[in-house]
Order: structure tokens, then sequence, then C-alpha cells
């Protein structure tokens, strides 16, 4: 899902709706605002209000009744976000756009975090293939975007929503994250 527009940004911006957003794009699963209160920690009438503001934006939509009519089950309309804002269309879609990046960044560190705190306390094999690395590259930015294609395709094959059902016994959710950007 492609996102340019600042109003979207917005609705997006809070960690509850990102969570609720990634769950759904990770799984595909159709879930009702009670399910997802007990994910993202809030009461299900809260999460019932995240959810109908996501619907309202289109990040989310209403999907059909698991056969109860009066359930109101969600589901996502994609299978992941790309944040597209043109720094042309202004300081208030470069804002937007900064504010929502600042999300997910700082939801990324603290999952880094978490994993330092905790990595003493994982199974050696899983300490061992775990990795934090940083590379420094001399490219030009059709060679990044070569690098950023073939990385998007080596990930492809092992992502949750396609392959929960049939990973390996052991296999657990992963996160990676992958930034490439030429410096100052």
């Amino acid at each position: 899902m492609r996102i340019t527009d600042p109003r979207v940004m917005r609705a997006l911006a809070h960690p509850a709706r990102i969570e609720i957003v990634e769950y759904l794009h990770d799984t595909g699963a159709v879930v009702t605002a009670t399910e997802c209160a007990g994910m993202v920690g809030l009461s299900p009438s809260a999460t019932s209000y995240h959810l109908r503001e996501l619907a309202k934006y289109g990040l989310v939509e209403q999907a059909p009744s698991r056969g109860d009519g009066r359930e109101r089950v969600w589901r996502s309309v994609g299978t992941g976000v790309h944040i597209d804002a043109d720094p042309a269309d202004g300081p208030d879609t470069r804002a937007a756009s900064h504010a929502l990046i600042d999300m997910y960044l700082n939801r990324d560190l603290a999952r880094v975090r978490q994993w330092v705190e905790r990595q003493d306390d994982e199974p050696a094999e899983w300490r061992g293939a775990s990795a934090m690395m940083g590379q420094r590259l001399l490219l030009t930015p059709d060679e990044l975007r070569e690098l950023n294609g073939q990385v998007r395709d080596l990930l492809e094959p092992y992502r949750l929503r396609d392959r929960r059902d049939t990973a390996p016994e052991g296999a657990r959710k992963v996160a990676v994250n992958y930034m490439a950007f030429p410096e100052v």
C-alpha cells in the first residue's frame, strides 16, 4: 500500500494503529476489535475507534461476517505500507511523513533494545543466527536501486503472511530492518 496523502500518514501515526495494520498485513487475518484489543493493550471500544479511523483512510476494511451478523470483523487492504511523500507537496506532507517514519523508527529501535536485553536468555542457536551489522558502500543511484531490489527479492520467500502455515518446525517471527541511504 503506497501512502502519499498526509492525512493518511497522520491517521496511521499512532503506535496501536501501526501495530494493528502491521498485524493484519503480516497475517492476512480477519479480526474483531476485541481480538485486536488484546494485541495492542487497549479496550475493545478504543480499538474499535482506531479500526474505524483506519478504515476511514483506507488502511483497513470491514470484512464479511464470519457467521454472526452482529460481529464486525476487519481485514487489511494490502500486504505492507510504503510511505511515498513527495517533498514538492509542501511542508504539511513532509511533516506528516517525518512523524510517521519517526513512529516506525522508534518502534524498531525499541525492538532492537528488547532483543539486546533478552538475548542472553535466548538459546545459543538463536543468538548465533541473529545479526546486527552495518556496511558502508560506494554506489550509484542505479546500483542502490538494484541492491534494494535484490534484498527485497531475497526476503520475499520468508514473508510471515505467506509462510505462516508452511514454515518449518522451530521457525519464529524475526524482525529484519534494512535501510539504505546516501550519507552527507
